[in-house]
Order: structure tokens, then C-alpha cells, then sequence
């Protein structure tokens, strides 16, 4: 992650979405020089619940600055992206440093929909993503949500919205600050169509959208092609964004309003041009995220285009400018 930071600043990048890969949790119990010590403040790993005896009873402490005691059991986590909270924090310094703002993106295959085991280990995932995210300064914690599976549309958006809402709550209740941003899917058997996220989004607090341009331009066909349709997208998102955008893009082969995989930007009938004009008109702020198979080499593409879109525009109102005074002067 370290190596990633400095690569993304110096390619001339300012945001770095990280995966939650491979995370898995051990118990253990507390070491002797251990004791006395808060879990944040341990070097060896990564301790996200305490799990101390109150009589007949085990009670689980979530409180990363309660002081480790004897006999505690200690939950550590294990995520790929840093051994230790200290680590993390140094990580989130490098950033700062570096003007690289940094998210998360939960496992890709969740599922908040079922009541299978799977269910509960996509809920954990999303509060292990919260819990890393906000050491790091995260600015966003991204998840996908699931199959329908054999459920209907309606029964999992009910599903959904009582679970994110308890995430929602417990990411209140364990002051996590980065929001938890929910992804349009790009398959129709697949919770997150524009409506579903945005009345998940409606009705629960911290919860934004995560524009997938890719996936919601599958998922609807091939509907987004000119500037004007961005912006119908972007319009209806915007009350809900907290007054930023957070968005993926890349290409994508699309076929019957499913997405059958990423490409790069070059291919594809999904052309970045139009949405930079959108954007640079727009003036809103803005993050996006490539999601391409040429990673840095399409996010390089974007900034190149979207920096070509806002010079053309400049130069235009400059000539515009000229002219009006011109004409003032003659008069």
C-alpha cells in the first residue's frame, strides 16, 4: 500500500481506492506486556474486539483505546493492507503528505441479501472496512450488496435496508467517519439499481450512492452517451452525495442489461469525453475512481481528457470575454 501511494502521487493522482482482500479474523489471549495497553496502540497486529469474562457471561468490547487486562481474549484481524493500527496511521501520513485521499472497497463478492453465513461475513466485512478506514482518513467505504438470490426485488430491498441500517448505526456508534457508499450493480440479478441505492440512501443516514458508470451503463443498455445523459444521472444522485461525487469508471462489453466484463476505456461503446464535459460544466466535486483493466494507464487517460475538456472551455470563455469588451469599446 505504501508503494501505491507514492505511485498514484507520482503519476500525478490525488485518490486511491484500496480492496479489502483475504480478511480474517483469530482469537488469542492477551500477552503479558500486553496488559494495560489499548488494542490501537499495539505494533503486532490488528485487535478490533476484546472479549473479557463478566461472570457466566463473555463480553465483547469494541473500544480500541479500553486497556487490554488480564485474561481478555483478543480478536485480531488480519487484512493484507497493514499488520497494526500504528502502521495504518503512518500510511494515512504518507497520504496527507502526498495529497493522495484514500478509501476502502470491501471484499467484491457480498451478499447482504440471504441469511446465510455469507450474510454475516459481508456484515463483518463492512464494519472491518470502517474500522481500517478510519485509521487511514478514509474518504469513502465502498460495498456492493448482493443476489437477489430467491428472493424478490421487494423482499431484499427490505432485507437490505434493515441491515445497512444497523451498519449505519454501528458505524455512528463507533464514530467511524468515512460514509459508507453503496455501489450501482451492473447486473440485473444483482441488487443495486439506481432506485434501489438511492431509497436505501433516502431512508438511512451516512449512506451515499456510488456511481459505477460502467456498471449503470450495462445494466441500462448502453443509455449513457451523450453529456446530457450523464448529467440526468448525475442530477438525480446529487441531493444524496453529501456534496461530493464518488465514482468509478472504465469500459465495459455489455449484452441484455448485464455487464459481462470490464475493458479498458478506448473500447466499448461507453466513451469518458462526453462525462468530462459534464463535469467540467458542472463544477461540482468530483472523485473517479478507474476501475479499468490499464489501471494508472486509464486513470492518466482521464485526467489528460478531463483536463483537455477544461482548457477548451476556459479558452472559449476567454474568447467570449474578448468579444463582449470589444463590442462595449466600439459602441
Amino acid at each position: 500500500m505504501r508503494d501505491g501511494i507514492e505511485d498514484v502521487h507520482n503519476l500525478g493522482l490525488t485518490a486511491m481506492e484500496s480492496q479489502l482482500v483475504r480478511a480474517h479474523v483469530q482469537e488469542r489471549t492477551a500477552e503479558g506486556e500486553e496488559i494495560g495497553v489499548a488494542p490501537k496502540d499495539l505494533t503486532t497486529d490488528m485487535v478490533i474486539e476484546i472479549v473479557r469474562k463478566k461472570g457466566t457471561k463473555d463480553e465483547i468490547i469494541s473500544n480500541l483505546d479500553e486497556p487490554i487486562r488480564k485474561g481478555d481474549t483478543l480478536v485480531a484481524l488480519s487484512s493484507g493492507l497493514a499488520k497494526s493500527y500504528q502502521e495504518l496511521r503512518q500510511l494515512k501520513s504518507m497520504a496527507d503528505e502526498l495529497d493522495v485521499t484514500l478509501s476502502i472497497h470491501t471484499p467484491y463478492y457480498m451478499d447482504i441479501v440471504s441469511d446465510g453465513e455469507l450474510c454475516f461475513k459481508s456484515m463483518d466485512s463492512i464494519r472491518w472496512g470502517g474500522i481500517i478506514g478510519n485509521e487511514l482518513g478514509a474518504s469513502m467505504i465502498v460495498t456492493h450488496l448482493g443476489l437477489y438470490g430467491d428472493v424478490t426485488p421487494k423482499t431484499a430491498q427490505k432485507r437490505i435496508g434493515e441491515r445497512v441500517g444497523q451498519l449505519a448505526k454501528w458505524y455512528k456508534k463507533h464514530d467511524i467517519k468515512a460514509p459508507l457508499g453503496l455501489e450501482l450493480s451492473g447486473r440485473r440479478e444483482i441488487f443495486g439499481s439506481l432506485p434501489e441505492v438511492l431509497k436505501l440512501c433516502k431512508d438511512i443516514d451516512g449512506i451515499v450512492p456510488v456511481i459505477n458508470f460502467a456498471h449503470y451503463h450495462a445494466r441500462e443498455s448502453g443509455l449513457l452517451k451523450e453529456p446530457k445523459d450523464f448529467d440526468e444521472l448525475l442530477d438525480s444522485v446529487w441531493e444524496y452525495v453529501d456534496g461530493e461525487f464518488y465514482t468509478h469508471f472504465s469500459g465495459v462489453e455489455h449484452a441484455g442489461g448485464n455487464e459481462k466484463r470490464y475493458t479498458s476505456i478506448k473500447k466499448g461503446d461507453l466513451r469518458f469525453e462526453p462525462l468530462a464535459e459534464a463535469f467540467v460544466d458542472r463544477n461540482q466535486p468530483v472523485t473517479i475512481i478507474s476501475g479499468s483493466p490499464l489501471l494508472e494507464h486509464d486513470a492518466m487517460y482521464m485526467k489528460v481528457i478531463l483536463e483537455r475538456v477544461l482548457a477548451k472551455k476556459v479558452s472559449k470563455e476567454a474568447k467570449n470575454n474578448n468579444s463582449k469588451k470589444e463590442k462595449a469599446g466600439s459602441r
